[in-house]
């Protein structure tokens, strides 16, 4: 689906809270799977900027209900090459009360691409920036940050990734999500080495 470690498999919000509705059981990709080519920019000092717009735009849309923003994905990622679509992590409270965030960033101009338990994302309708939005306390969000904060440390890892989609991106998909799952197996190492890296930090 994206450029980060979300997997189809995704467990779901935390349970430490009770949701304000039931969650979705099952994916909804709105407009379908599409078909589109693997494209990798170079590296664009443009994008750290790119994504504090997108911020600033999500922030006056859903006010307090960001209980965090962070920029994800390659674009956030200094020196490495990358679909030039910027990756926004949105946090809220319930993934299931989407009355209080999800009508403030359609008005705000973003589309509803996906819906999926613990998960929804919008996009923009040039489709050059995805807002993946998660409940407060989900793994993924830990999984997405140590992947970033991993490549963002590591030039082999940063090296490794780029050259497994440079790879990939030269193949054909009949969709998107296959070019994402196909990357699993790199991403599931380049996470490992970050979490340990992660917890070499805490004992320092």
């Amino acid at each position: 689906m994206n450029d980060t470690p979300q997997s189809r498999s995704h467990p779901g919000p935390s349970p430490r809270r009770r949701p304000r509705h039931p969650d979705v059981t099952e994916l909804e990709l709105v407009g379908g799977a599409e078909r589109r080519a693997v494209i990798l920019a170079d590296p664009d000092i443009s994008w750290p900027s790119a994504f504090r717009a997108h911020e600033e735009r999500i922030r006056g849309a859903v006010g307090a209900a960001a209980l965090g923003i962070e920029h994800i994905g390659s674009t956030s990622v200094p020196g490495l090459a990358a679909k030039p679509i910027i990756d926004v992590l949105l946090i809220v409270e319930d993934i299931t009360a989407e009355e209080d965030w999800l009508g403030h960033l359609l008005g705000a101009g973003y589309e509803l691409r996906v819906r999926e338990p613990g998960h929804r994302m919008v996009r923009t309708p040039q489709r050059d920036a995805h807002v993946h939005i998660f409940q407060e306390g989900d793994q993924a969000i830990e999984a997405y940050l140590v992947f970033r904060d991993g490549l963002r440390s590591s030039p082999e890892d940063r090296a490794l990734y780029e050259d497994t989609k440079r790879r990939l991106a030269a193949q054909d998909w009949a969709d998107m999500n296959d070019y994402a799952d196909a990357k699993s197996d790199v991403v599931a190492e380049i996470l490992a080495r970050g979490r340990g890296r992660a917890r070499g930090r805490g004992r320092a």
